[in-house]
């Protein structure tokens, strides 16, 4: 027990934000580039470098693609396990489904299909996808990664651990406990407002690396505890999967009553029967928004019972200029394009939530307010990564003259984590520009490269962090910020080379996508240098008395040090 409730709050902030805070500073991390992940993806694959496009002519383009396309090899091969023998010949689709947003040049399509001889799973399916070009409906290489959309937002909601969704689940624990440690933040630090001016950078590193600590999680402290509450929320029916487990059958039910309320179909009526013309239903759509006040395209279009009497056709209006990402949506009889039912305005519980989430995950079109997402989430990498620094900095004397290698191994988890993070990232983009296109599994062996990197830089920080048992400053961090600032400026050279989109050339022409990410390649490049010299400096600054009192230690301990 403690003896006030203020050190009991020290204690929880301390291990919480310690042993979960490596947690927090990857989904920061790449919760910040998720912000700017279609961006990304325009840098990472060339071919989508045009201007963004609206949905294309279902009837013309969308709907021969749709017929050719087939499921997934991988989850083709887990049916067959569930099934426990061969799949049947034909697989008939069950659904097709297209989305696109104001910064997507390409569009995604979806379909499900039916796997019909599961005798465990009636309902059993599995899925297949495509990237066009929807100016002319070319199929984009399956094997090219969207390190944005498909690498880089997955790591920040669960971390690329799919296994039984172990990362989400992780992520939301993480979540948890950070906001345990911002309300044990707030008790710790009383004179929060004073905090907010107080940053003394010349001071000794523990003085600087606490104020910095403190600065950035007072100035980031609404955002912050707004996007784990929000994250939460989000995710709640994974987390309480309450309709799946003991509430089924009643969630089934409501289902089932909320179509027939509608005029949907809740299961096909197994008679064939062709689909009238989506583009007619596309033009009434817009017809009907616009007469409600709200002209705009099309940004989802989902076709359910594909081929069957009871098909209808749900067209979402793409949200750009709301908060929410689609909403206005309107479904139509496939048979005959008559409108079934027009969504009404939400009630004020589904608003909120729609708001909340719409918040999040900011699909809206406001590049301001996108650039204060990404400042909020590096400040909270900033908070973090001073935390980590703080914590070996107050305790390495201590754990030096006591023989112990508590502080080492929490500074080469802090350098892995915070520089090793970077490298990886740079690394992937790095491959992703200088593999060859022609590689197999192209996409495979980028994701190979960034954790590979990442356990690399692991490794070094690990070996090179030994210093800190002898209560010197590891070089780990110097030679790591040296290898961030080599690999940013190859990552903007390869990229020149490789495309011949330069920063005059995509400057000039206005293309932000690639200009901006190449920009923030070179000022993560000038930071990392930066902060190299200035390592250096300290380094070559200690203090003569510092000097002394370390080498009867290190001379005295070396034996223990090195045990």
């Amino acid at each position: 027990m403690f003896p006030t409730f203020r050190l009991s709050m020290t204690w929880l902030h301390t291990w919480f934000g310690l042993v979960l805070g490596y947690v927090l500073i990857v989904v920061f991390f790449f919760g910040s580039l998720s912000v700017f992940d279609r961006e990304i993806d325009r840098w990472a694959i060339p071919q989508t470098r045009f201007a963004p496009q609206p949905m294309p002519s279902f009837d013309a383009m969308l709907a021969p693609i749709f017929q050719r396309m087939k499921p997934e090899v991988d989850e083709l091969d887990a049916a067959r396990q569930r099934v426990g023998g061969p799949l049947p010949a034909t697989m008939p689709p069950l659904n097709w489904a297209a989305y696109t947003t104001h910064r997507d040049p390409v569009l995604a399509m979806y379909a499900e299909y039916a796997v019909t001889n599961n005798p465990n799973d009636p309902d059993d399916h599995v899925h297949g996808h495509v990237t066009i070009d929807p100016r002319n409906g070319q199929l984009l290489p399956d094997d090219q990664l969207k390190i944005g959309s498909e690498f880089f937002y997955p790591m920040h909601i669960g971390l690329n651990l799919t296994w039984k969704d172990l990362g989400y689940w992780i992520v939301g624990l993480a979540a948890l406990a950070m906001l345990a440690a911002l309300v044990s933040g707030i008790v710790i630090h009383r004179r929060i407002f004073r905090e907010f001016f107080t940053f003394r950078p010349r001071k000794h590193i523990q003085r600087s690396t606490l104020d910095l600590h403190n600065l950035t999680g007072v100035v980031a402290l609404p955002f912050h505890f707004f996007f784990a509450l929000t994250g939460l929320t989000i995710f709640a029916g994974m987390y309480l999967p309450v309709s799946e487990t003991m509430l089924k059958p009643q969630a089934q039910a409501a289902a089932i009553a909320e179509a027939k309320s509608k005029g949907l179909a809740f299961k096909p009526a197994g008679v064939a029967a062709p689909l009238a013309s989506v583009d007619a239903m596309v033009r009434e759509a817009k017809r009907l928004w616009a007469a409600r006040g709200m002209p705009g395209e099309v940004g989802y279009l989902y076709v359910n019972h594909v081929g069957d009497r009871n098909s209808y056709v749900s067209l979402f209006r793409a949200g750009s200029d709301r908060v929410t990402l689609v909403g206005q949506a309107i479904h139509f009889e496939g048979t005959t394009g008559r409108v079934l039912y027009e969504e009404p305005p939400r009630s004020v519980v589904s608003s909120i939530n729609d708001f909340l989430t719409g918040l999040h995950l900011q699909h809206f079109e406001h590049w301001l307010l996108r650039w204060f997402y990404v400042f909020g989430g590096l400040a909270g990498c900033v908070c973090i990564a001073t935390g980590f620094i703080f914590f070996v900095e107050k305790r390495k004397r201590q754990h030096a003259k006591a023989g112990t290698g508590g502080a080492r191994w929490a500074d080469a988890f802090a350098t892995a984590t915070v520089t090793g993070m970077l490298i990886a990232t740079l690394a992937i983009l790095v491959a992703n520009r200088l593999l060859p296109a022609e590689l197999p599994a192209r996409g495979d062996w980028e994701k190979a490269i960034f954790w590979g990197v990442w356990v690399a830089a692991f490794a070094h920080a690990a070996w090179r962090s030994a210093s800190v048992r002898i209560a010197r400053v590891s070089t780990a961090w110097f030679e790591q910020c040296c290898v961030v600032a080599a690999l940013a400026l190859v990552a903007v050279l390869s990229n020149w080379v490789t495309t011949g989109d330069h920063l005059i050339k995509t400057v000039a022409n206005g293309y932000w996508p690639v200009a901006g990410f190449d920009l923030v390649l070179l000022a993560v490049g000038a930071i990392a240098t930066t902060a190299a010299v200035s390592l250096a400096r300290r380094q070559r600054a200690l203090p003569m008395i510092q000097r002394a009192n370390d080498e009867p230690m290190s001379s005295n301990d070396r034996g223990t040090a090195n045990a």
